[in-house]
């Protein structure tokens, strides 16, 4: 059985706090530009967390890096629901166009019939 679970989306105040946890920073100068796009922008606070998360258990946590995947991640997130919303608003283009299509072939359909009521009425 499937369930789905409605989670919200990771917000500026939620970041800040994966950003302590993960890079033990409580402030950046690309804190501003992730602000902007997490508010134009939904990503869950587990992607978010993935992006700043270091790549290999190796390297330290570098903060700069870090940050910059995650904005790197949340461009490439804004840019993937632009052309999805821009794939669905065509889909719905398309549906609605073929059924005005499939209306007019009714409205033809009908007329020619009231056609041969009216002419067996006379």
């Amino acid at each position: 059985m499937d369930k789905h679970i409605e989670m919200s989306y990771c917000r500026f105040e939620g970041f800040k706090v994966l950003a302590k946890n993960y890079l033990d920073i409580v402030e950046h100068v690309l804190f501003g530009e992730i602000q902007q796009l997490l508010e134009e922008t939904d990503m869950s606070p587990a992607d978010v967390a993935e992006n700043l998360m270091p790549v290999s258990k190796k390297k330290k946590k570098d903060p700069n890096m870090c940050l910059a995947g995650l904005i790197a991640a949340l461009k490439q997130a804004k840019k993937d629901a632009v052309e999805a919303k821009e794939a669905e608003v065509k889909k719905a283009k398309e549906i609605k166009e073929g059924e005005a299509k499939k209306d007019e072939g009714k409205d033809k359909t009908s007329e020619v019939a009231n056609g041969d009521i009216n002419q067996g009425d006379e």
